[in-house]
């Protein structure tokens, strides 16, 4: 049996072994010099899984890095409980600077406090680029040349997003007291419980 009879199966067993996701650069790269299938073919082998997993208890899903297997997020309640551990906590104020930058990057830091009315927390600012979420891409050309903050691929696939066009738009957001509402944050300084992978906030699909 060829390489390419077989191609959505050696897919398949890829996604679950990587355990994260995987670029179509990747997936050729499992293969000999010379006999990796073209990206054509690989996007047909992953339409063709995504056929096969209809209906079932996961998905093949594309994020911004690529293709990864993951629980359906109508299952996700049952299977996050084989997880012990207590979920990370994450303050009002961390979400909101998380969505400042997510909807208007690139952003200052006094841009944000400006918005926000507050001075931004430089724990939350070290809290976001230790989970990867953030990055400097720049500085402002101003006195002082401030970091411009921008979100990350990382946090593309934590929201199980593949661009930032996904986001919800504004228009459905309409502003960051309904974001609120979504987290249960009516209490400003009551921490929110979140999942280790998406956020209710970006409607996202559990990655498990």
């Amino acid at each position: 049996m060829s390489s390419l009879e077989n191609l959505p199966q050696i897919v398949e067993a890829a996604l679950l072994a990587a355990g994260r996701a995987l670029s179509l650069d990747e997936i050729q790269g499992l293969f000999e010099e010379g006999q990796a299938p073209d990206k054509k073919d690989l996007r047909a082998a992953l339409a063709r899984l995504a056929e096969d997993y209809a209906g079932r208890g996961v998905e093949i899903a594309e994020v911004a890095s690529g293709w990864r297997i993951q629980v359906r997020k109508d299952y996700a309640p049952w299977v996050s409980r084989l997880w012990t551990e207590k979920p990370a906590r994450y303050s009002r104020a961390l979400m909101e600077t998380l969505a400042l930058i997510a909807y208007r990057q690139p952003i200052t830091r006094g841009e944000i406090e400006e918005i926000r009315g507050v001075s931004v927390s430089s724990n939350i600012i070290k809290t976001l680029m230790e989970r990867e979420w953030i990055r400097v891409v720049g500085q402002r050309d101003v006195p002082g040349k401030p970091s411009l903050y921008g979100t990350t691929r990382t946090f593309l696939d934590y929201f199980n997003l593949k661009s930032l066009d996904d986001l919800p738009t504004l228009a459905e957001i309409r502003d960051l007291d309904e974001i609120n509402r979504e987290l249960n944050l009516e209490d400003p300084d009551r921490p929110a419980d979140l999942p280790k992978r998406p956020l209710v906030a970006f409607r996202s699909t559990p990655y498990v």
